[in-house]
């Protein structure tokens, strides 16, 4: 059984599977993970930081949806596994690909020149004693949150499953997914273990955004992204690449191409790309059991007014 756990003592077996994929890491701490629970719009930002970058090389060209690996990187491919392990990783156990997983993530590192951004829905933590997230070839970390309330209707569609079971799966703690085809899988955790497991990295430079920010003050917010990835667009580059890389565009996009990241079953990958919705999409019990699983997190990042759960007792003690 897997199990995720937050960083705590190192352990031998984390330190033999690092040490396994060091030969891996040519480009050591080049790693910039663009971290975010399932449909939280980590998409979109991978596409803004690939139009931004033709921006700034004088490129009018917009990005197109199907070419995000120009830049950015997928933690869970197959390959870095399959250099790890030398065989195919449908013939691994869950424990090998585990003990891989940072030898993997040492050899992304190796393999472009310089920073590079690289998507990801792992959970940090620590499984079979083996860390998820390899901070020895990690450099900085973005990661998006969105108002669970909207995440379970998206996540929802994107799985063609009943929004109830996904709001389940939500609360689960070290909820794992299965591999896939060139997928390995991926130990994401409950929401708010997610959230609470990137939000707590204290030893790598780390920007948060939030996906409602995006959508009500995009330049101020991409602009922040912007800084904090040591780039320096004029605002009518910032504009522009905002302007590339909205919702109409992507969905324009995957109506005319396809999108090669869209699930089989799903209809399609770019639906909404608004915030609230589940304000008519979800029942009042379905409502309650997110709040109820999530509160503290959520008020953390403003979904849920504050309380302390409980009223202080007013009057005499007895």
């Amino acid at each position: 059984m897997s199990v995720a756990e937050p960083f705590a003592t190192d352990s031998q077996a984390q330190d033999e599977a690092i040490e396994r994929g060091a030969s891996y890491g040519r480009t050591p701490q080049s790693i910039i993970w663009l971290a975010s629970y399932p449909k939280s719009g980590n998409t979109w930002i991978r596409v803004f930081a690939h139009n931004l970058i033709k921006e700034l090389s004088g490129s009018s060209q917009t990005q197109n949806i199907n070419r995000l690996h120009e830049h950015t990187g997928w933690e869970f491919g197959a390959k870095p596994f399959e250099a790890v392990l030398q065989k195919p990783f449908a013939e691994a156990s869950h424990q090998e690909l585990a003990q891989a997983r940072p030898g993997a993530q040492a050899w992304l590192a190796g393999s472009r020149k310089g920073p590079f951004l690289t998507k990801t829905h792992l959970c940090v933590g620590r499984e079979f004693g083996i860390p998820t997230i390899n901070l020895d070839v990690t450099l900085a970390a973005i990661y998006v949150v969105r108002n669970p309330l909207d995440v379970a209707i998206s996540f929802a569609h994107h799985l063609s499953e009943p929004v109830d079971n996904v709001i389940a799966k939500m609360a689960q703690d070290n909820f794992t997914t299965a591999n896939r085809e060139r997928h390995v899988y991926e130990i994401m955790g409950s929401w708010s273990q997610h959230v609470a497991s990137w939000i707590g990295i204290f030893n790598r430079p780390i920007h948060i955004m939030r996906y409602e920010d995006m959508l009500a003050h995009p330049e101020h917010s991409f602009g922040a992204l912007a800084r904090f990835l040591g780039l320096d667009p004029t605002q009518e580059q910032l504009k522009s690449a905002i302007a590339k890389s909205s919702f109409a565009e992507l969905k324009r996009q995957e109506s005319e191409r396809g999108f090669r990241e869209k699930p089989p079953n799903a209809e399609s990958f770019f639906r909404e790309g608004t915030s609230g919705q589940w304000v008519k999409a979800l029942s009042p019990t379905q409502v309650q059991n997110i709040v109820r699983a999530h509160a503290p997190m959520m008020q953390r990042f403003g979904y849920v007014q504050p309380s302390c759960g409980m009223p202080i007792r007013v009057g005499p003690p007895f």
